[in-house]
């Protein structure tokens, strides 16, 4: 992870100023990143709706170990105030437990930081001592949930992005407590959720954003019709002759097939307008026609994994690295950029 970027000194100096705003930006998952000027008193709002749904008070220890550049870290600090909790603050990186000697109560951590905690024993029993511990900016991939729900204290995943300031439902990862996991989250109490005719989700929620926003996000609502499921990014679908594709369904499915990092994507195709593409992160230092071998016995396994035949990747491209954001999340436009220059070539 990012390790520059705002210090802690330099947000509170901006939270305790005269200015009503701080000024965060989006992730970029899907673009460029964008600066955003939300409002102090929102993101208070937000904070102490979390507290009292985690039940976090001035007895709780907070653990800030991502960067304040984003709304995720910066929310990280300003539930400590609201909700009186002491913080710790740790460099971003991989590894934020590894040099701590008193473990917290309370962490907000990415996928890929909570994946390279595990791999570490004592980290790993550090993780397991948070009372509570959430995981957002990115999706969590099965075998990751799998190891985390055995964990005997709260472990739940988050839904939110920058406009929400940070989440605005959980979802619980683990059975504790009588509680069992789930596929659906929960909203806060105060958030309205609904979908549209096309299924992208609507959130109202006029304490933290003043407007109703609707996301790209694809949902599907439980029995109660509160509860929801995301199945997807609707700029995440391939339409491909006519049959809607979506990436993440693809990739999740394609987690524990593709030993490699990987990405699904689109690229223009002259039958179909668009087909499914596979960007995979392959070493380059063993030689094109190993990669292209590579690349061969990969579709082999992938062709017999997916059971859909509209799932299958037409296109297998080659790639030094598969690009992310700051927060852990695939960076799809520049996925497609360098598949566009495959494609060319």
């Amino acid at each position: 992870m990012d390790k520059g970027g705002m210090t802690l000194d330099e947000f509170l100096a901006e939270w305790n100023n005269d200015d009503a705003c701080v000024l965060v930006h989006t992730s970029g998952s899907t673009g460029k990143p964008k600066p955003l000027r939300v409002e102090k008193k929102r993101m208070l709002a937000s904070a102490r709706t979390t507290c009292r749904f985690l039940g976090l008070d001035s007895s709780d220890v907070a653990l800030l170990c991502m960067p304040l550049d984003y709304i995720a870290g910066k929310m990280v600090v300003v539930r400590s105030l609201a909700c009186g909790m002491r913080l710790i603050s740790v460099a971003p990186s991989s590894h934020p437990l590894s040099q701590l000697a008193e473990v917290p109560t309370f962490a907000a951590m990415v996928p890929m930081q909570v994946y390279c905690s595990m791999q570490d024993e004592s980290e790993r029993q550090k993780l397991m001592e948070i009372k509570n511990l959430i995981i957002g900016g990115g999706a969590i991939d099965t075998s990751l949930e799998e190891q985390l729900r055995s964990f005997p204290n709260s472990v739940w995943s988050t839904y939110g992005m920058t406009e929400t300031l940070s989440h605005i439902a959980l979802r619980r990862i683990n059975d504790t407590d009588g509680s069992k996991a789930s596929e659906y989250y929960t909203p806060f109490d105060g958030v309205d959720v609904s979908s549209l005719p096309d299924g992208r989700l609507r959130i109202y929620a006029p304490e933290i954003c003043p407007e109703p926003l609707v996301t790209n996000d694809i949902v599907e609502f439980d029995s109660t019709g509160r509860n929801f499921k995301v199945l997807g990014r609707a700029d995440n679908v391939i339409d491909t002759g006519g049959i809607k594709v979506q990436i993440e369904e693809v990739e999740k499915l394609l987690h524990d097939v593709v030993p490699y990092d990987f990405a699904i994507t689109r690229v223009a195709d002259w039958k179909y307008g668009e087909a499914v593409a596979i960007a995979v992160a392959l070493p380059s230092d063993k030689g094109k026609e190993w990669q292209q071998k590579e690349l061969d016995r990969l579709k082999e396994q992938v062709d017999e994994s997916l059971h859909n035949r509209y799932y299958r990747p037409r296109y297998y491209f080659p790639v030094e690295h598969i690009p992310h954001t700051g927060t852990g999340k695939i960076a799809r436009a520049e996925v497609e950029k360098l598949i566009d220059i495959c494609h060319i070539h």
